[in-house]
């Protein structure tokens, strides 16, 4: 999750879910193929489907991953947040309970 001014501002939402792939291990197989990529920040690029213009993707410049929108993937529901970037800049009334890192040992 990530309640950023940028993806707050450009989703209309108090935050936005992202689940992160290497590049060269994702595939674009959708009709409308790859993103169109636009700057939305020095070194930040966000991708939206060439059809309709719903931003997907998130890449930082010099990154090996691509982050992509969770609720844009079919499979959407068995993805689970794990993390907040920027908690302390999301809407005050929004509470989000994430699911234990897999990454982390506790």
């Amino acid at each position: 999750m990530c309640s950023c001014e940028h993806c707050t501002r450009l989703s209309g939402s108090p935050a936005m879910a992202w689940v992160g792939f290497h590049r060269d291990a994702l595939k674009w197989t959708g009709p409308a193929g790859e993103p169109a990529y636009f700057s939305t920040w020095p070194t930040l690029h966000r991708g939206s489907c060439q059809r309709c213009r719903t931003q997907l993707t998130s890449v930082a410049d010099g990154s090996d991953m691509i982050m992509v929108t969770i609720f844009s993937l079919t499979r959407s529901a068995e993805l689970v947040p794990v993390g907040h970037s920027y908690r302390e800049a999301a809407a005050p009334w929004m509470t989000i309970t994430l699911a234990p890192d897999p990454q982390r040992s506790t």
